[in-house]
């Protein structure tokens, strides 16, 4: 059964930092392209960051050089480093899976960004 358990969200002022991190099981960690996911209220989820099992990374235009994606396989976990958050980052983040093409997400954590 494969889960992915997010954490670190939270409220930070404009500017401020924070950094989620999701824990995986039940997937061979170091073959799966993993991502981080947000969803506004009323707005349709969209992409922030992925991370191929290469390390080869992905970004959202609107997080560019303000967040930074990485995974320590060691222990199975996938890192989302925020930096100068801005309210407009408001938004529940959701970690992903892509597992042999099957998606899977974790339940998400709040992170609220404060002008």
């Amino acid at each position: 059964q494969v889960q992915l358990v997010e954490s670190g969200g939270g409220l930070v002022q404009t500017g401020g930092s924070l950094r989620l991190s999701c824990a995986a099981s039940g997937i061979r960690f170091t073959i799966t392209t993993m991502g981080w996911y947000r969803q506004a209220p009323g707005k349709q989820r969209e992409l922030v960051a992925t991370i191929t099992s290469a390390g080869t990374t992905n970004y959202a235009d609107s997080v560019k050089g303000r967040f930074t994606i990485s995974r320590g396989n060691a222990r199975n976990t996938v890192y989302l480093q925020m930096n100068s958050l801005k309210p407009e980052d408001t938004a529940a983040y959701y970690c992903n899976a892509d597992y042999f093409g099957d998606h899977y997400w974790g339940q998400g954590t709040q992170v609220t960004v404060s002008s």
